[in-house]
């Protein structure tokens, strides 16, 4: 780095911020992960040896503090000031990323561990049924990938292994038409009558999934 760049503002916050994966990790801290496996959901494709030492560089340059957890086995990360104050970046970061290149997606945006967390993060919690509702996904290029939507008044979980209860309603999607559906640019009822998305379960179950089910919160911004 030259001189200059030693003292550029520019230089000093992308050195931190800038390098890869580092953006998608304070996501997930900002969104409130805190154990490294609910950290390592959100960047799924991500090595757990990169991730662990991605998260040692944060905690050394001030942006995370590591915890123990009285009671509990291992630890949790807790942002600090300044790995707070980072949260107007990443939201500049997605409001540009939803308007200039949410329409072009490719399978490498697409992976379905991924998709599902992000899904599992957009439920209205307003809307969660106070009597338990599970939803079973299954995406129709994925054969043997499954998931577990368990929606239990105040609680989300998503499981990768059947968690043991009944069934209520089944989604088969296209990876891609339920993107689309989860940045707002397709709607579900939308994406069911196109066969992109079929549901399968009492309409009751039916109709109380897609009153849970939300959208990204850039939703709202303008496409290029």
């Amino acid at each position: 780095m030259t001189k200059y760049g030693q003292f550029c503002p520019v230089a000093l916050g992308a050195e931190i911020f800038a390098e890869r994966w580092t953006p998608l990790i304070l996501r997930e801290l900002l969104a409130g992960g805190r154990r490294f496996s609910d950290i390592h959901h959100g960047v799924p494709r991500m090595s757990r040896n990169l991730l662990a030492q991605r998260l040692v560089s944060l905690e050394r340059s001030g942006i995370i503090d590591k915890c123990a957890v009285p009671g509990r086995r291992g630890c949790e990360y807790q942002l600090t000031e300044a790995g707070r104050a980072l949260g107007a970046v990443v939201d500049a970061l997605g409001t540009w990323g939803y308007r200039w290149a949410s329409k072009d997606l490719t399978e490498e945006h697409l992976d379905p561990d991924f998709l599902m967390w992000a899904l599992r993060r957009m439920v209205r919690r307003e809307e969660i049924p106070a009597k338990r509702m599970v939803a079973l996904f299954r995406f129709r290029r994925e054969a043997k990938r499954q998931y577990w939507l368990v929606l239990k008044q105040p609680d989300v979980d998503l499981c990768l292994l059947d968690p043991g209860f009944d069934v209520d309603v089944e989604v088969h999607a296209e990876t891609e038409v339920l993107a689309r559906v989860c940045l707002g640019q397709l709607q579900l009822l939308q994406a069911v009558k196109a066969g992109g998305i079929a549901l399968s379960g009492a309409p009751r179950h039916r109709r109380a999934l897609c009153e849970c089910l939300g959208v990204t919160r850039f939703a709202g911004a303008p496409t290029a």
